[in-house]
């Protein structure tokens, strides 16, 4: 019931989107997608980056349009951010793309070397089967995706790793990391192995200016792949308490003010003997303004759980979170517009850090159906 109440938050976040007629889509995409359609036939490897909270939503769509000389089996598919999803829905995923998909796909957490390292393994990998196990021979990998799903960080990643066998270390340059979209904007080369030789391109995010289905829009915003400047903070927060209310975590945030409990996370420590801050060290508990705001969450929902699958009760709900999230991430200004602006802003962040919890937007599809390739 909830769920239903949740989907109509959504519609009207993907009427916005739709009212926006891909403004996002500017010269920049335009060039950068026609410069990246260029090389698509002449590189090794693709590496398809999509962020592991929108696995179908994120889906590189010019790769959709590839025409007959542009590599397919030659790709893998990277889930980046794999940190911010949810693990099990990841699970799923990985099982599905592997089922359902003719080439590779791997998990990458940009901010884990192991992760790297394991990404690197699987490019090195490939490389050398396309090459056909030559060692003195060059290898080159097109980096590509949507905005803001990571593809500079995990380049920068893999060059700091493969830079120290490197002869030229402490000469290669570093791709430019920010949390907003469209932030690259040239295509740049970064050498990232020896042995044989690989080199990284790192290439601008292009985000279509129309997406594969009405679902799509509101969780790229929400993941920050569309530029917020085009959008109102609070549509897009009110999208967020929509699938906060319509799932089932907030259960977890039940005892958070009891000493030794660990519903919070799956990965508290359940022993006494700990202390709280050992205890929720993966959980951000001990940021008491996180611990406010998911106490403020789940108290709101838990009294108001009997009406959610109302459309009008649930909009309520959302107005009376906004009103206790105000003091809960203690925002004061002389404007209340402010106010709401701020607020929103706050609560993203936590969701784009995964400090508010860890949330996969999409869902796997049914088997018989196709997910974006």
């Amino acid at each position: 019931m909830a769920a239903a109440a949740a989907e109509a938050v959504s519609r009207r976040l993907g009427v916005v989107l739709r009212e926006l007629s891909g403004a996002w889509y500017g010269r920049h995409m335009a060039a950068a997608e026609r410069a990246i359609r260029t090389r698509l036939p002449l590189v090794d490897l693709v590496l398809e980056v999509r962020d592991a909270r929108v696995p179908a939503s994120s889906a590189f769509e010019p790769l959709r349009r590839r025409g007959p000389l542009e590599p397919d089996a030659r790709r893998v598919v990277v889930l980046s951010k794999a940190d911010l999803a949810d693990p099990f829905e990841t699970e799923k995923w990985m099982a599905y793309m592997k089922k359902q998909r003719k080439c590779p796909c791997i998990t990458v957490n940009s901010h884990n070397r192991e992760s790297i390292k394991e990404l690197l393994n699987v490019v090195q990998s490939r490389i050398r089967a396309i090459k056909h196990g030559e060692s003195n021979c060059t290898g080159t990998v097109l980096l590509v995706g949507i905005p803001n799903v990571g593809k500079s960080a995990i380049v920068n990643a893999m060059h700091q790793i493969g830079r120290i066998a490197a002869a030229e270390k402490g000469k290669l340059k570093h791709a430019i990391v920010s949390s907003h979209p469209g932030e690259t904007r040239d295509i740049s080369g970064y050498k990232v192995a020896s042995h044989p030789n690989i080199y990284v391109l790192d290439t601008p995010g292009v985000l279509s200016p129309r997406f594969a289905n009405d679902d799509s829009g509101p969780k790229l915003a929400l993941t920050g792949a569309i530029k917020e400047s085009l959008l109102d903070e609070h549509d897009i927060a009110q999208f967020l308490l929509a699938v906060v209310n319509s799932r089932e975590q907030y259960r977890m945030w039940g005892n958070l003010n009891q000493a030794g409990d660990s519903s919070s996370s799956g990965n508290a420590n359940t022993s006494r003997s700990h202390n709280r801050k050992r205890q929720y060290v993966s959980d951000h508990t001990q940021d008491f303004v996180v611990k406010a705001v998911r106490e403020v969450l789940f108290e709101t929902i838990s009294s108001s759980k009997d009406a959610l699958g109302k459309e009008d009760e649930f909009r309520r709900l959302i107005e009376c979170q906004f009103v206790s999230l105000q003091k809960a991430f203690k925002v004061s200004t002389e404007s209340s517009e402010d106010m709401g602006k701020l607020t929103a802003l706050k609560l993203l962040n936590l969701y784009r850090t995964g400090r508010l919890g860890h949330y996969t937007l999409d869902h796997v599809p049914d088997v018989r159906q196709e997910v974006a390739a």
